[in-house]
């Protein structure tokens, strides 16, 4: 493998999450490098944010072996192992434009083995889309909150929903958005309790907090 690419395939081993590509600012060289050395383990890999500049200037041999999500930008490489988990996680993301995290969130789990169910479009400013799921949202132990603008939707699901709850905010928004952050300050400053933030747009690293509680559920 190129000398500046050094991939951390004991991961898993010590902290029970795999160590993810992000191929954002990795070249194509950089990127089937690692991929190379994946196969030459036999493992299997999670790739994000890989667009499709990138995952086109591939070697046609290990594009064969990807599955690639453009919507998401996730791949699965190799491998990837049978669903164990179901019934536990619901990702609810506020509005379509929402869907790019909220697919990274689902596809993350899905490379886990954990299959999350998806709802999408039911934010708050036509709130009865939101309460038509609510029964169908308290079912579940854990939910990841996807949501841009103001980010309303945290809050209000944080004074409706008992569980664990991982908001998301996204770069979904005009000027006054400001890329996301208004939606993290929201998610931060909510008068909703408990609430857990990430980083802007990290459907990815919700995936691994939730990943995370249901290793402590499953030890119980």
């Amino acid at each position: 493998m190129s000398g500046d690419v050094i991939f951390d395939f004991a991961r898993a081993e010590r902290i029970g999450l795999s160590e993810a590509v992000f191929c954002a600012g990795k070249t194509p060289q950089q990127i089937a490098a690692l991929l190379q050395s994946a196969r030459e383990r036999d493992a299997g890999l999670l790739l994000t944010r890989l667009d499709s500049e990138k995952f086109e200037a591939l070697p046609a041999e290990l594009k064969a072996a990807i599955e690639w999500c453009p919507l998401s930008q996730c791949a699965f490489f190799g491998e990837v192992p049978p669903v164990s988990s179901t019934g536990d996680i619901a990702i609810v993301a506020a509005g379509t434009s929402d869907a790019p995290a909220a697919r990274e969130a689902e596809r993350t789990l899905r490379h886990a083995g954990v299959e999350a169910s998806v709802i999408i479009d039911v934010g708050v400013a036509g709130l009865w889309r939101l309460m038509d799921r609510i029964e169908e949202i308290r079912r579940f132990p854990i939910v990841i909150a996807v949501a841009g603008m103001d980010a309303a939707l945290a809050s209000v699901l944080g004074g409706l929903y008992g569980g664990s709850l991982i908001c998301v905010p996204t770069s979904v928004g005009y000027g006054a958005a400001e890329q996301g952050r208004t939606a993290l300050n929201a998610m931060l400053a909510s008068c909703a309790p408990g609430l857990l933030v990430t980083n802007i747009d990290n459907g990815y690293g919700a995936a691994c907090a939730a990943l995370r509680i249901i290793k402590l559920k499953n030890y119980r």
